[in-house]
């Protein structure tokens, strides 16, 4: 990951930049409306949400060290202090309490290939074996190809349908990964 940028936990603070980042992507890959985690209640307060037992969400934080600058072949670096990628981990609704959901583990253009997903994930992983959790599952779309492929390099394997109750069905593709 870039130097400039640094991976920590959600603050109260964040709640509207970490809701924009999921609100930017989301669309560009045509996951908008009913069906789709954008729809979530829980979008006007992540803190409130992932400051509950066994969750926590992380945020990719852009500290500026060098801003405009970017790596060879990359977009240039987003402004200092910028959210640039969002992930976190809760319990499954409606599912196995041994089993967690990672969610809403989105990346903006210009944060990709940086690293930052590898960190993200980590931490949701490091986080989830903590609080107690065997398994992870996740849902995704066909449409984020390159996702897909990021979590099964990662070890996650698809699994034939949805678990649990999450309420988004929007996404045709489930994982899961043993922890």
């Amino acid at each position: 990951m870039a130097p400039n940028l640094t991976v920590r936990p959600l603050t109260a603070a964040d709640n509207a930049a970490a809701a924009a980042v999921i609100k930017t992507v989301m669309p560009e890959f045509g996951c908008v409306g009913p069906g789709y985690s954008i729809e979530d209640p829980e979008m006007d307060d992540l803190y409130g949400t992932y400051s509950k037992p066994r969750s926590n969400y992380f945020v990719v934080q852009d500290l500026g060290a060098a801003a405009g600058a970017g790596e060879v072949g990359k977009q240039p670096s987003p402004p200092p202090g910028k959210l640039v990628a969002v992930a976190g981990y809760a319990p499954l609704t409606g599912g196995d309490p041994n089993v967690c959901e990672l969610r809403k583990m989105y990346a903006l253009p210009e944060a990709r290939g940086l690293g930052v997903g590898q960190a993200l994930l980590q931490q949701c992983l490091e986080g989830a074996r903590k609080d107690g959790f065997k398994t992870m599952y996740l849902e995704t779309v066909t449409a984020m190809r390159d996702a897909a492929a990021f979590y099964q390099k990662n070890g996650f394997r698809y699994v034939e349908g949805p678990m649990g109750a999450t309420g988004h069905s929007g996404c045709d593709l489930f994982m899961v990964l043993d922890l």
